[in-house]
């Protein structure tokens, strides 16, 4: 049995958590100055290195690639790479901090999704909480105030695209191991972003590959940590502190790229990261 040290699981999911704010705030800079596909690509191709090493260490890649659900595991990878294109668009077109408060909403749409795809019943209090986490959705893109721009649904598209995937990956959990559903959420997303990627080629400015050498190592770094985290805590205790990455991202949204930190967009993402909070922390005290 694996020893749990729920404490330095926190930490290290703190640590996580602005190590992909890091990668948010790089991912906005390149692909503000280079294509937006081929950044995706080439951050990819790091990360399909990453699962394939892991593969190697831990049984070995026929092993670890084996599979109940092969079109599925290849339905994820595909759906996440496209998830992460539409997210960067958004850094780039609307910033990190608008991006981010939209994209919050993602953990109640899994819950939203999970009944009639997983068969999963909710409780009224927690589709109270959905209930507040969309109301806060609305105080952020404001329709009907003569502000709402059609941009936003960039983040809300990535929102519900990121939790399709989230459900996939809880259902093909069911048999295949998360070893091997991470070789193919990178080798899956790998192929199908260069195919396209490649043709988007441009080339870059030494000091940019120096930037994209970072944010490849800091999204392995990322993966590697949450990993760990959940060797070392159960998922419930550790996922209210996930919030932390919309914290980070806007501060580094707001002293990098001087994103506006309007009134109706802190309040609106702080409703929806303390819906998202409330519903989680009552489906752990259910399942306890």
């Amino acid at each position: 049995m694996k020893a749990r040290d729920t404490r330095l699981g926190i930490a290290l999911m703190v640590l996580t958590t602005a190590i992909f704010a890091l990668q948010d705030a790089l991912s906005r800079h390149l692909s503000a100055e280079y294509n937006v596909l081929m950044v995706v690509m080439l951050r990819y191709w790091f990360f399909a290195g990453f699962v394939l090493l892991l593969a190697m260490r831990r049984g070995g890649i026929a092993q670890v690639a084996r599979t109940h659900h092969p079109a599925l595991q290849i339905i994820r990878g595909v759906l996440l790479v496209a998830e992460i294109c539409v997210t960067v668009t958004g850094f780039v077109l609307l910033g990190l901090v608008e991006t981010h408060a939209v994209f919050a909403i993602y953990p109640l749409v899994i819950l939203i999704l999970a009944g009639p795809l997983l068969g999963e019943r909710l409780s009224p209090r927690v589709w109270l909480a959905v209930f507040v986490g969309i109301t806060g959705v609305l105080m952020i893109l404001r329709p009907g105030f003569g502000v709402f721009s059609p941009l936003s649904l960039i983040p809300l598209a990535a929102a519900f695209m990121f939790a399709l995937y989230g459900i996939l990956t809880r259902y093909v959990s069911r048999r295949d191991s998360a070893q091997t559903s991470l070789f193919w959420t990178g080798i899956a997303g790998a192929l199908a972003i260069t195919i396209i990627g490649l043709r988007f080629w441009q080339d870059m400015r030494p000091v940019d590959w120096g930037l994209m050498g970072l944010l490849s190592a800091s999204g392995v770094l990322g993966h590697g940590l949450l990993i760990r985290v959940y060797d070392l805590a159960e998922a419930s205790a550790v996922q209210p502190y996930a919030s932390l990455q919309l914290v980070f991202a806007s501060a580094l949204g707001v002293a990098l790229f001087g994103d506006r930190l309007a009134l109706h967009l802190v309040i609106g993402a702080a409703v929806v990261v303390l819906a998202g909070i409330l519903a989680y922390g009552d489906l752990s005290r259910n399942r306890a």
